[in-house]
């Protein structure tokens, strides 16, 4: 099935499966792009190995000051949304960690004693593992804002099937991550713990308006899950449940694909990749317009 799907796999927290999900989804499709987005910790190398054909370094624009230039007027400072500029006696001093990079300063400043100067925020790297094409970004140690790598890391259209391997939780980055997303698959632990951060994720994805099934993780038979018990409350689909393995565990520690490995992790995996397929062709013909 050659169909366009882009689908974003999320957790409410690292360690809950999202790469164990992603990465397999990947490698059991004909075709298919895998995009590691949680830039600040990806992993997803480390189970593809992939050949890197390219690699690109990504900036953002900071506001440069120079001293001789300003006269202490505080527009800018005044302006900034992010307190992000502060006028200490004659000093006018720019605080990175918290800019945005939107360029009010430098527009405002009437005497172009700001100017914008790229700094590099990390670099995207794209490769090869068989049949699956690799994306993934890595954020350079001591910057602040991991938007922009994402945004660049997402830039490119693809064909066929896309796996976004969303970072944890459900703050900016991960809304950004799946803002393209068709279908978004949220991985839960059968913890209380697990059902909280359920929770979150499944807000998120309400909010975006993004269709949305369960899959459950780490599960174990005939023990209480409250990330079950949260999804069958509120309606959420449940494509599945993994159950707790000691080969799997030792398969994923070791950076080797269940689904290459195991002839029944591939058939588990290619059937849920299957379900996704159909429910997300589903929600596209009950909303159109999505």
């Amino acid at each position: 099935m050659a169909t366009d799907l882009t689908v974003a796999v999320l957790s409410g927290k690292g360690g809950t499966g999202k790469t164990l999900l992603s990465v397999n989804l990947a490698a059991v499709a004909q075709k298919a792009t895998y995009i590691d987005c949680d830039v600040e910790e990806p992993n997803g190398h480390l189970f593809f190995k992939p050949t890197i054909l390219s690699e690109r370094v990504v900036t953002i624009p900071k506001p440069v000051v120079e001293q001789s230039l300003c006269d202490g007027c505080r527009i800018c400072t005044a302006a900034c949304a992010f307190n992000a500029l502060a006028l200490i006696g004659k000093q006018l001093l720019v605080f990175n960690e918290v800019c945005h990079s939107c360029g009010l300063c430098t527009t405002l400043c009437p005497k172009k004693a700001l100017t914008e100067v790229e700094q590099p925020l990390g670099v995207v790297r794209e490769g090869q593992h068989g049949t699956v094409s690799f994306e993934d970004g890595i954020f350079d140690i001591g910057q602040s804002e991991a938007v922009p790598l994402i945004k660049a890391l997402l830039r490119n259209k693809h064909k066929d099937l896309v796996v976004i391997d969303s970072p944890p939780g459900s703050g900016c980055l991960v809304s950004e991550a799946i803002s393209g997303a068709d279908f978004c698959l949220l991985v839960a632990e059968p913890t209380r713990f697990g059902a909280h951060n359920l929770a979150m994720v499944h807000e998120l994805v309400q909010i975006l308006g993004k269709p949305c099934a369960v899959l459950l993780n780490k599960t174990v038979e005939g023990a209480e899950n409250p990330s079950e018990e949260y999804a069958r409350s509120h309606g959420l689909s449940i494509m599945g449940s993994l159950p707790y393995d000691r080969t799997l565990a030792t398969l994923t520690s070791e950076g080797l694909i269940a689904s290459e490995e195991l002839d029944h992790y591939h058939a588990f995996f290619s059937g849920l990749l299957e379900t996704i397929r159909k429910e997300a062709a589903d929600a596209s013909d009950t909303h159109p317009q999505r």
